[in-house]
């Protein structure tokens, strides 16, 4: 597996080594020894996610203020444009984000630890999104933080507006949300 720094240091992109002919390909899409010794982390992941979303949908920003949930990320159908914001008051790189384009073509993964919020913007005609993470769900602990925030600044490579859920309508701005 080959491990890439992003623009925010906590933030990886995984590629695994994958094995391919003119029959398809195989790859190991994790191995929680391999992941760690390569990352540096001590991570066990205790849930299984994944969504399938249409063009144009945006999910996110989200996070859990309590029962903070580190994600790692991939797509194994469409592709999206994966980020994270580092929330983290004391990070010299609060407020600041990266991103990064995870398709079914690539086979990359993105390992965002807790203490960032995280969205994506579904690129093909739809998109299957798989993610571990590091903690349980607990829906009174989530909060939203605004896919357009002009004091972040994420610049996602869409060209109308994209579809959100009601929550994430209703995301707060940074300067007022709750973060770490």
């Amino acid at each position: 597996m080959k491990v890439t720094p992003t623009n925010i240091p906590d933030i990886l992109i995984i590629e695994p080594k994958v094995f391919g002919d003119n029959r398809g390909f195989f790859f190991e899409s994790f191995n929680q020894k391999a992941f760690n010794e390569a990352t540096g982390q001590k991570t066990q992941f205790v849930q299984d996610n994944h969504s399938r979303s249409a063009k144009g949908v945006l999910r996110g920003l989200h996070y859990q203020i309590q029962q903070p949930q580190g994600k790692l990320v991939r797509v194994t159908n469409g592709a999206v444009f994966d980020v994270a914001v580092d929330i983290r008051q004391s990070s010299a790189t609060f407020g600041h984000w990266t991103g990064v384009e995870l398709n079914a073509e690539n086979h990359r993964q993105l390992w965002v630890p807790a203490g960032f919020a995280h969205g994506f913007v579904v690129l093909s005609e739809t998109a299957d999104f798989l993610y571990k993470t590091t903690d349980y769900y607990a829906p009174e602990f989530e909060r939203c933080i605004a896919w357009n925030d002009p004091a972040i600044g994420i610049e996602w490579p869409i060209d109308k507006e994209p579809q959100l859920s009601g929550k994430d309508q209703q995301g707060a701005l940074l300067e007022n949300a709750e973060v770490f």
